[in-house]
């Protein structure tokens, strides 16, 4: 070997030596989960109506591709630069796309709206909105819009003439938006009609709720401002559905029929346009009843069906109608202890329980176009999953997706091809397309964007919870350089509440990137879905009614006991970190299980439920007046005595969801008690701290375990 090619050789060891330890910093643990190392995918992919064929984003969304099913073979649709000269517009990307029909795509720019022909090639705009213009929701032929501008709705109809739905002086009165705070799946509140000529709408009177302050600090002098944030056992809104009549111009509006405070949710369409269904939910939210209303009159008609549980019953998904041409259709419940599809005539009788799976049901994705079959998401067997399955209307149901993971799925509208992307643990991102035989083949396998990185691994296992039978799942990160015969310091970090599952079967197995820069500090990072988190069915989910965090936090020293019987843990040297919910096991860890932890972090916590919201506390802890003892046990203020260790409390000042009198009443507590605590603000950030300022709140918090944690 000559001289030349040894120095060569050399050169590319070290290079390559060096290319596979190159280290993650902290800001992209924080930031770059996402975006350099989000994996490859069809971005933006959508089928083309009424064909085989698909489109997808690429380079970065400056080209729209699209190919054939037949034949997978992608070419470029049309530039992102072409699209903008056509049109007379600088779009930065595709994403306010969607297709009209197979001939047309509809492009939204703000508050600005256009079409494209496909075939001319040439484009208009179609209509404008005013820039305070909020809520939008076009209609099913793409050509109505309705929206709202602060209190009140209006629509733009096809002639581009603005009509004003609702004329509320009050400001308390509220129309077109969401509410219930969001609660039972609720995302808008605007329902366009399947034929377009009526628009129902959520309307809220918020007069009896009390105002929140919030401090504008970018005002001088500060300025407040007033937020409507209704506490558990207080005045609630008052909710009503209006239903506005396009021809005639007139509103009829549907209230409750019990208390002026129950709740109207999850409103569907019939096919045919003549009645709106609605599960109305009592405030004690235990007795829901699926109501059908007359959509001419606003006339109660009948109720469907009802379910009543001591715990509670929270619908969360509207009536799904498969079939446009016929009344029947299904609903999810989970009556039966997981969430099932029931197929229901209008009359209220059950034709046939189409699915009857021990494993939770999600979401009803779409149905074939005959209507005969319907596809949805649901998690198996492996809860850590979300899988496709089908279900025809005769209760036969089969499994499309082939692999273990958490998928993403979209039918062609011809029926013909399945579209499915998916993560699984050891896969980044891998895009098929399924034909009407089930088979499949590739159209994109991702890289591995953490090559030549040092990463460490997760291990994913299950222990037993704390009443000795049911399996809860667990997640263990260790550094690239782990030694089994070295001890190692964890932090544990913890959700721990409902409506959420922090061990899923992506890749990463559902962790923030951050974790893995934490275990390459030299720490283990362990998490645990306790009971009371999702995907698991009511029984796991019901655990925790009533006394929040007791089951829960009893769970985690199940992990605690876990960590601990592992011969590279170091037991005295355990730390945990939470926010939300999580921040409320945090502190309920560090002052009810004191001497468990040498460190905690919380953000944005809950210390006492009696300051949270009525709709997501009142389900699971009724009102203070009914449970007054749940209420004091789970409130962190009755324990601040006990604290050992060192605590940090972090909220922002403008948090709308979890408000800050919670720490306040904390902090108040422990100067009381004279205990020294401290104390992090993030002026004007809301419930979550998000772009740049995260990396400054990471951070703090994981410095502050690591210089803590001795």
């Amino acid at each position: 070997m000559t001289k030349l090619s040894i120095t060569a050789l050399a050169i590319l060891f070290v290079s390559t030596a060096f290319a596979q330890t190159k280290k993650i910093t902290l800001e992209e643990g924080v930031l770059a989960q996402n975006r350099q190392f989000r994996a490859d995918k069809l971005i933006g992919f959508q089928w083309i109506p009424d064909s085989d064929k698909y489109v997808y984003f690429e380079d970065s969304a400056r080209k729209l591709m699209t190919a054939n099913s037949k034949n997978a073979q992608a070419t470029e649709f049309i530039s992102l630069a072409d699209l903008n000269k056509a049109l007379g517009t600088s779009l930065k990307n595709f994403a306010g796309i969607s297709f009209k029909n197979a001939n047309t795509m509809a492009i939204a720019d703000g508050n600005k709206y256009y079409e494209y022909n496909l075939i001319s090639k040439t484009g208009k705009k179609t209509s404008e909105l005013p820039e305070e213009a909020e809520n939008t929701t076009f209609d099913n032929n793409h050509s109505g819009i309705a929206f709202t501008e602060k209190n009140n709705l209006f629509l733009l109809n096809s002639n581009g003439k603005k009509i004003a739905v609702t004329n509320e002086t009050d400001e308390d009165i509220v129309s077109g938006q969401f509410f219930a705070r969001n609660e039972f799946g609720i995302e808008g509140g605007i329902f366009w009609s399947p034929k377009s000529n009526l628009l129902a709408f959520y309307q809220k009177d918020q007069n009896d709720v009390a105002d929140y302050p919030l401090l504008d600090i970018n005002e001088t002098p500060g300025k407040l401002v007033n937020i409507k944030y209704p506490m558990i056992g207080q005045k609630s809104e008052k909710p009503r559905v209006g239903i506005y009549n396009l021809s005639s111009g007139k509103t009829v509006f549907i209230t409750p029929q019990g208390n002026p405070d129950d709740y109207l949710t999850n409103l569907s369409w019939t096919p045919d346009e003549k009645y709106v269904l609605i599960a109305a939910l009592n405030r004690g939210q235990n007795d829901m009843r699926l109501n059908l209303y007359d959509a001419n009159s606003g006339a109660f008609v009948r109720t469907l069906l009802e379910e009543k549980n001591d715990n509670w019953v929270e619908p969360e998904h509207p009536a799904f109608f498969p079939d446009a041409k016929s009344n029947n259709f299904i609903w999810i419940s989970e009556k039966d202890g997981f969430n099932n599809l029931y197929y229901y005539s209008l009359d209220g009788k059950l034709i046939k329980q189409l699915t009857q799976n021990k494993f939770v049901t999600k979401s009803i994705i779409s149905a074939n176009h005959a209507g005969t079959e319907v596809y949805f998401y649901a998690t198996g067997p492996n809860p850590t999953n979300m899988l496709v399955y089908k279900v025809d209307l005769k209760g036969r149901q089969t499994q499309i997706t082939k692999d273990d993971g958490v998928h993403t799925f979209a039918a062609s509208t011809d029926d013909n091809w399945l579209f499915d992307e998916y993560s699984n643990h050891n896969t980044p991102s891998k895009s098929l397309l399924y034909d009407k035989s089930g088979k499949a083949k590739t159209l994109l396998t991702s890289s591995n964007k953490y090559d030549g990185y040092a990463m460490g691994s997760a291990e994913i296992r299950t222990i037993k919870a704390a009443d000795g039978t049911t399996d809860l799942y667990t997640r263990l990160i260790k550094p690239s350089n782990f030694d089994p015969n070295k001890k190692y310091p964890v932090m544990v970090y913890v959700y721990g509440g409902p409506h959420a599952q922090m061990i899923t079967n992506t890749y990463l197995d559902g962790a923030n990137l951050w974790m893995y820069w934490m275990a390459e500090q030299g720490y283990l990072v362990f998490t645990v879905d306790n009971r009371g988190s999702e995907n698991r069915g009511f029984e796991f989910e019901k655990a925790i009614h009533g006394k929040l965090g007791v089951n829960e936090m009893e769970d985690q020293l199940k992990g605690v006991e876990y960590l601990k019987s592992l011969p590279y843990v170091d037991g005295n040297r355990l730390a945990v970190h939470g926010w939300s919910y999580g921040g409320f096991m945090t502190t309920s860890l560090m002052l009810r299980k004191a001497g468990t932890f040498n460190v905690g972090v919380a953000g944005g916590p809950v210390t006492d439920w009696k300051y949270y919201e009525v709709m997501y506390g009142e389900r699971y802890m009724d009102t203070p007046a009914e449970n007054q003892q749940g209420f004091d046990e789970a409130s962190t203020l009755n324990y601040v005595d006990k604290l050992k260790g060192k605590l940090l409390l972090i909220h922002g000042t403008s948090d709308d969801v979890v408000v800050m009198q919670q720490n306040f009443a904390l902090l108040k507590k422990f100067i009381e008690a004279g205990k020294q605590i401290d104390f992090f603000a993030y002026p004007m950030h809301k419930h979550n701290v998000l772009g740049k300022d995260r990396v400054h709140l990471m951070t703090k918090v994981l410095n502050y375990i690591i210089d803590n944690n001795k």
